[in-house]
């Protein structure tokens, strides 16, 4: 429960914050075979620069589509909206892709850029925009709105059904299942969740045996920041940031110090915290004029170790704090940059 509520509010302060994401900051790149066989950075301690993580073109697991979907009706016309964009993911990963008519900003599988947009202004949706796709069904969490134009398109015969966000890793299953159940194929939510709970675990092995052990581990700390917006704040315990930090086989310094959920960075935090590297959106580091800019305009973190080496990793907005069928990519993405970093 406790977790639960944290995430929306952390995907509250997210809608109150983010910039609109009209598509990926970056495009995906091809495959690049096992972690294994990466360029390793001798030690990950001693890597000087940012780095990017992008996602691979096989980002996405997509279950064969049922020959028809059940209980929907004739020509089901279908939207998935949240925050994260993690239902017209799942959605996708269903294999019913071809019942979405529309997306928000945050849905950014491959494919989803032909889907028209309903949210305007970052996350908020655009009820004429909804109506004129004539959708039978619109699946969300609550996290956009607002609440009265989904109140509306109930009104106006869109049936809505409302589904629990979690940013977490089993969070994503229970969605999979969640979306499956409400499409009227539970059997393929159960397939999907499976499917993501295994490449998540295989991919955290994959990281552990390529990532320092003991006192050589990477601590880390997720920031998120809208500079135009003096919006400071640090992701610590059940966040969903910590889990990303723990499936990296890096140390949760957010942990260390007894920071849970979201609050506004403080430099003492920072300097207690002392990160060796730090996560951050790569929109929001763009809002605050690069990494130099960053670094000059809050001396504490210039003062980090993550900072006295510029040892920050970026990653698309919409996708970092996802939690959907590409769990296992984004840290794969993320493993790659941290641990053989192509450093700018």
């Amino acid at each position: 429960m406790r977790r639960a509520v944290i995430a929306i509010a952390t995907l509250a302060l997210l809608a109150g914050c983010s910039a609109p994401v009209a598509a990926p900051t970056s495009a995906p790149v091809p495959d690049q075979g096992p972690l294994a066989t990466l360029d390793l950075a001798p030690d990950p301690l001693a890597v000087e620069g940012p780095s990017t993580a992008v996602l691979a073109t096989s980002q996405l697991p997509v279950l064969d589509p049922p020959a028809e979907p059940a209980g929907l009706g004739d020509e089901p016309r279908v939207l998935g909206l949240d925050l994260a964009g993690s239902i017209g993911a799942t959605i996708a990963g269903l294999g019913l892709a071809d019942l979405l008519v529309g997306r928000d900003v945050s849905t950014t599988f491959p494919g989803s850029d032909e889907l028209p947009l309903v949210t305007s202004g970052g996350h908020t949706i655009n009820a004429e925009a909804v109506l004129a796709l004539r959708p039978t069904l619109l699946i969300t969490d609550g996290t956009i709105g607002p609440r009265d134009v989904i109140e509306q398109l109930g009104e106006a015969g869109v049936e809505v059904v409302f589904l629990d966000g979690d940013p977490s890793f089993a969070g994503a299953e229970h969605l999979a299942r969640d979306v499956g159940a409400v499409l009227g194929d539970a059997d393929a939510g159960d397939r999907l969740a499976a499917l993501i709970a295994d490449e998540v675990t295989a991919k955290i092995a994959e990281i552990a045996a390529i990532a320092p052990a003991g006192g050589s581990r990477v601590r880390m700390l997720f920031l998120y920041l809208r500079g135009g917006s003096g919006i400071f704040y640090l992701f610590g315990e059940e966040s969903g940031a910590d889990e990303l930090i723990r499936g990296l086989a890096g140390v949760d310094v957010a942990a260390e110090i007894g920071w849970d959920g979201m609050k506004p960075m403080t430099d003492e935090a920072l300097i207690s915290a002392d990160p060796d590297l730090i996560l951050v959106m790569t929109d929001g580091l763009a809002s605050a004029g690069g990494l130099d800019a960053l670094l000059a305009s809050k001396p504490a973190l210039a003062l980090t170790t993550a900072g006295q080496h510029r040892r920050f990793v970026d990653m698309d907005d919409a996708v970092v704090l996802g939690f959907g069928p590409r769990s296992a990519a984004v840290l794969d993405a993320l493993a790659r940059a941290v641990y053989a970093p192509v450093v700018e």
